[in-house]
C-alpha cells in the first residue's frame, strides 16, 4: 500500500468506523499541522474562524447515509459566536491548539492538540482557542 496523505488517512478512519483507523488518523493529522492552509483558504464562518472543507465519503453506518470532513481553523482567541445547535452527531478531533469546550448545563473543559471529543445531534456547543497559536478542529459528520 502506498503512502497515505491526510485525506486518505481521515477517510480511511471514518469509512472503517473502527478505532485503530481513528488512532492512524489522529497520528497522520497531527503530522500535518493547522499550517498547512493558506489565510483564505476555505470559507469565513466569522471574523478569525474559516471553514476548510476536506471531503464526503459514503457511510457504511445504517445511521448514516455519508461522511462529511471539515476543518475549523481558529485563530488564537477566536471563538463561536455563540453556542451553537448540531444539526449532526459529530466526532471532532483537535489537529492543532487548544480549546475550551462549552456544553449547555456542563462546566466548560480543555482540549488539546490530539484530543478527541463528540458533539451530539441538537445539543449545543461552543470552542474558544486558548492557546497562543492557530487552533484547528476536525470535524466529521
Amino acid at each position: 500500500m502506498g503512502h497515505l496523505n491526510r485525506r486518505h488517512a481521515v477517510t480511511l478512519g471514518l469509512s472503517a468506523a473502527v478505532v485503530a483507523p481513528l488512532f492512524a488518523l489522529a497520528r497522520s493529522a497531527k503530522a500535518a499541522g493547522a499550517s498547512n492552509y493558506g489565510p483564505n483558504e476555505g470559507r469565513e464562518l466569522s471574523p478569525r474562524r474559516r471553514l476548510v472543507e476536506i471531503g464526503e465519503i459514503p457511510s457504511e453506518m445504517e445511521a448514516y447515509k455519508s461522511i462529511k470532513v471539515v476543518d475549523v481553523v481558529y485563530q488564537p482567541g477566536a471563538a463561536d459566536p455563540t453556542e451553537a445547535v448540531m444539526n449532526s452527531d459529530m466526532l471532532c478531533y483537535i489537529l492543532a491548539g487548544e480549546f475550551s469546550i462549552k456544553k449547555a448545563g456542563k462546566e466548560p473543559y480543555t482540549v488539546k492538540e490530539g484530543d478527541f471529543y463528540t458533539c451530539g445531534k441538537g445539543k449545543t456547543d461552543r470552542a474558544t482557542n486558548i492557546g497562543s497559536g492557530v487552533g484547528s478542529a476536525t470535524l466529521s459528520c
